[in-house]
């Protein structure tokens, strides 16, 4: 079974990976100032991760593939890691949607 974990950065932002079941990263959020913006960034990311359409398939500069997962306004609520091939990043996505919704939520920062 898949964990969000939330915890802090050296800025102290807040920050939460979405593991799988292997403990793998298979997504990892941007920066909050608040621990509440965190949560409702898991929030978003159980929501969103079952439709399609909110991912963007991307290929970064050193040419390997990845992805970002948008919230219904469009914001980037969390990244991949970075995939040697597209099939790879195929799968990390139906990870995403596989874990997201029902994975246990750890703070590391209690």
């Amino acid at each position: 079974m898949g964990k969000f974990i939330i915890s802090q950065r050296t800025n102290i932002e807040y920050q939460f990976n979405l593991k799988a079941g292997n403990g793998e990263i298979i997504l990892t959020s941007e920066g909050y100032v608040q621990k509440a913006s965190c949560q409702k960034g898991i929030e978003s990311v159980k929501v969103n991760s079952q439709d399609d359409s909110k991912y963007d398939r991307r290929v970064a500069v050193n040419g390997k593939d990845y992805f970002v997962l948008k919230a219904r306004n469009g914001e980037i609520i969390g990244k991949s890691p970075l995939y040697s091939s597209k099939s790879g990043m195929e799968n990390g996505i139906a990870s995403v949607k596989f874990n997201a919704p029902t994975a246990a939520i750890v703070d590391e920062t209690l």
